[in-house]
């Protein structure tokens, strides 16, 4: 056992991407295999969208997101507005609203103390040594408050860096 997690020992990387809906207490972890980037969180969000929220939520009209500030949903991130309208609003024919929790703030996201603070409860002290153990132990993830958890892989690699012109950008509905 190591002490330190060393890129070059590992098998791959895991990147997870966490949907929460307060309605049903029903998380959806995307875990990909490459990196943090708005194309994966699009991706992962359409996937939920497709898999479950369209059954769900029948005939709405309008997506509401609630994400933090940083990372691949960012509030300044080009790509994830460019890609939300392309895939989802577009696609589905969605308003998609996203309201970001301003910076540090992130401890009233219910999806990290009702959900990412389960998962990590359940595998703590576990090895996460492959990708079925990894989905196994977020699956496993349940409350007596009814939280139940599904879990994907998401296949393929996401590149950092992918950027938006200004004429895409100027494309886009405001």
């Amino acid at each position: 056992m190591n002490a330190h997690d060393f890129p070059g020992e590992a098998l791959g990387r895991a990147v997870p991407y966490g949907i929460y809906d307060l309605r049903y207490k029903q998380g959806s972890v995307y875990v990909g295999e490459s990196a943090d980037t708005p194309e994966f969180a699009v991706k992962c969000i359409g996937e939920w969208r497709s898999s479950r929220g369209q059954f769900r939520y029948k005939g709405a009209k309008c997506l509401l997101i609630l994400v933090d500030s940083g990372g691949s949903n960012s509030c300044r991130a080009r790509m994830w507005k460019y890609l939300l309208q392309k895939e989802l609003s577009e696609r589905y024919g969605l308003v998609v609203v996203v309201g970001h929790y301003p910076t540090g703030c992130s401890k009233w996201n219910p999806i990290e103390h009702q959900l990412f603070s389960q998962i990590s409860t359940n595998w703590a002290g576990q090895p996460l040594s492959s990708w079925e153990k990894l989905l196994g132990l977020i699956r496993g993830t349940t409350t007596k408050g009814g939280l139940h958890v599904e879990a994907q892989l998401i296949k393929g690699g996401f590149e950092l860096g992918k950027t938006v012109s200004k004429a895409e950008m100027a494309e886009l509905k405001a």
